[in-house]
């Protein structure tokens, strides 16, 4: 099995040189907004009563305060915090239920209309695809179920096994041994450019899916491929040197 000897100090940040340009022996997906549509919560905000946009910002709040309760230590579960992102963002007007039924929509977010290609040409190319997300991996394999892609999937793995959200090193690594894969030949397919980012300076293979962002951030790590949609990312990942 693969283990990281690479250095990190003890915020989980990593000293490795960048991944050369090679065609990837297995690929992750983030899950949510990469892979699902979390603006479909926009419909449970409406249902209690809420706007619809404020998906938005209750999304957001929730990976910020998960970052930042990460830099502090181990992070609370994903559920945890994004209730008390949700409590926050609605001025802490809801009940309970309410607030129950707007975080159960995370198990029923459709899927964007580019993944299923890529997967499918995944799949064809024999390179093994797995799910990589923050949160319960029970609800992301409900939602990859109803969406009818986790058939596509080798399996489904969350950094709440390590008490973390992305970005630091130390996820990357742990996602990587789990998949029992040095980094360098394990790409990571996201919409988030700060995601792409942290896996690129873990020593990974980074696409980046630019419908969400628009172009890639001057801020971040290049990564080595990046394309608007998801299939044609994976088409860039398969069509670099083996």
């Amino acid at each position: 099995m693969w283990a990281s000897g690479a250095t990190t100090d003890e915020t989980g940040s990593g000293s490795r040189p960048r991944a050369a340009d090679r065609r990837p022996r297995v690929v992750l997906f983030d899950v949510f907004e990469t892979v699902l549509r979390v603006e479909a919560l926009g419909d449970r905000f409406r249902d209690v009563g809420r706007p619809a946009h404020e998906w938005e910002l209750f999304f957001t709040r929730t990976l910020r305060d998960g970052m930042a309760l990460t830099l502090a230590g181990q992070a609370p579960p994903f559920g945890e915090v994004a209730r008390a992102a949700l409590r926050t963002t609605v001025g802490h007007t809801l009940t309970d239920e309410a607030l129950d039924h707007v975080l159960s929509g995370f198990a029923h977010l459709p899927p964007h209309r580019d993944v299923e290609p890529a997967l499918v040409t995944l799949a064809r190319a024999r390179v093994p695809a797995y799910a990589f997300t923050h949160g319960d991996p029970r609800t992301a394999c409900d939602a990859l179920d109803r969406a009818g892609l986790r058939t596509y999937l080798r399996g489904v793995h969350s950094a709440e096994a390590i008490a973390s959200f992305k970005p630091p090193a130390r996820v990357y690594d742990w996602v990587c041994a789990q998949v029992d894969t040095p980094p360098e030949r394990v790409a990571l397919v996201a919409a988030h450019s700060w995601d792409v980012h942290g896996a690129v300076r873990a020593g990974m293979v980074g696409g980046l899916a630019t419908r969400l962002e628009g172009a890639v951030p001057t801020v971040v790590d290049r990564p080595h491929v990046s394309a608007e949609r998801v299939d044609l990312v994976v088409d860039g990942l398969l069509a670099l040197p083996g």
